[in-house]
């Protein structure tokens, strides 16, 4: 098998300056949350690493998570990140069909160290017959590519937690790729989940730089997601948080507080209970997210968001602005004093302990 060129190598083929692969290693310290002067220690890092292979399966999918990455709003970050890495099969971006396609697959697989990305979710009920390609059902292709893998990255909410194929009544027995390996149906490797229906493409190439970079998966979360992505909720960092902590909220979406930019709590937004980074990276070259848009967040990169209840429903909706201001005061004045109590107690508690010290002393 031919030797594969390392990035540096690959780029330099494509005739891509020294410094224009400088400042996309710019771009992707930014994505990874990682400072502008981290630059060059990347750009070094991926000089010297080989271009890995990478096979993207798709099962129970709508191609969304494909058609989100395709419409990236960095067109130079994602056709670097797809030069960086050799994209040896992808059931939509390949011009292979059939035979070939499958032929693909097969010869890459034929090299350990892959990288495996997964959109969809995987069904098992009835030995995985539900969905098939080239007459190989879902669980078959997932478990005999992941085999020989690295990692596996699960795109989308599909892949990672099941997503709306495993919403009630499942007929097909929908899972995502951490669960079979839970269950023991595939291999054990590392998995990086990267949630959203679908989710932003700057977080998806995001999670690949840092993996090309470090050759190791990120810090993640307890579902397996990217801290640098998920670590807050968008509640936290949603620019209509203030107006939740003032207890003023939109009543209807075409409502005095929806046109003034209120919060869409009341609605049924699920920012609170919502991990991701649309409130900060955004949409569309950064233009907006689903809330600044007017709707509120529906959640969809958490577990079972489909079946979580209504999408216009409150999670606790307060009484009233005055009664969320009050309970709030409330609340602030029970923590302040537990917290009261607990230092009395610790400063009682050392009291105690000095004393017991000296009488100790005294009785020597």
């Amino acid at each position: 098998m031919n030797r594969r060129p390392t990035i540096a190598e690959q780029l330099a083929r494509q005739g891509i300056s020294r410094r224009a692969f400088l400042k996309f290693c710019a771009a992707t310290a930014s994505l990874m949350a990682l400072p502008p002067g981290m630059a060059p220690a990347i750009a070094e890092a991926l000089g010297k690493i080989r271009r890995p292979s990478v096979i993207w399966l798709s099962f129970q999918e709508c191609t969304g998570c494909t058609e989100s990455l395709t419409r990236s709003h960095s067109p130079t970050v994602e056709s670097l990140i797809f030069d960086m890495i050799s994209l040896d099969y992808h059931h939509t971006l390949q011009a292979a069909s059939g035979e070939a396609a499958e032929h693909a697959r097969e010869e890459a697989m034929k090299e350990p160290g892959y990288l495996v990305l997964v959109d969809g979710s995987i069904p098992i009920k009835d030995g995985g017959i539900y969905s098939t390609i080239a007459g190989i059902s879902n669980l078959q292709m997932l478990k005999d590519t992941v085999e020989n893998a690295a990692a596996v990255v699960s795109i989308g909410t599909c892949a990672a937690f099941g997503g709306i194929p495993m919403a009630n009544p499942n007929p097909t027995g929908a899972a995502g790729v951490q669960a079979l390996m839970d269950q023991g149906l595939i291999a054990r490797k590392p998995v990086i989940n990267v949630p959203g229906c679908p989710p932003i493409p700057a977080v998806i190439t995001g999670v690949l730089a840092h993996y090309l970079t470090f050759g190791a998966i990120p810090p993640l979360d307890a579902l397996g997601r990217p801290l640098n992505f998920y670590g807050d909720s968008i509640h936290d960092r949603c620019y209509r948080r203030p107006f939740y902590d003032q207890g003023k909220f939109a009543k209807t979406f075409d409502d005095e507080g929806a046109r003034k930019g209120w919060c869409l709590f009341e609605l049924g937004c699920k920012g609170p209970t919502t991990h991701n980074a649309c409130a900060t990276t955004k949409w569309n070259d950064g233009t907006s997210f689903p809330i600044e848009s007017g709707h509120g967040c529906i959640g969809c990169s958490e577990p079972n968001f489909w079946d979580a209840g209504s999408f216009y429903k409150a999670l606790s909706a307060p009484a009233d602005p005055l009664s969320f201001a009050a309970g709030a005061a409330v609340a602030g004045a029970a923590v302040g004093v537990g917290m009261s109590f607990m230092n009395r107690a610790k400063k009682s508690s050392a009291k105690a302990a000095h004393e017991t010290a000296t009488l100790k002393d005294l009785e020597k």
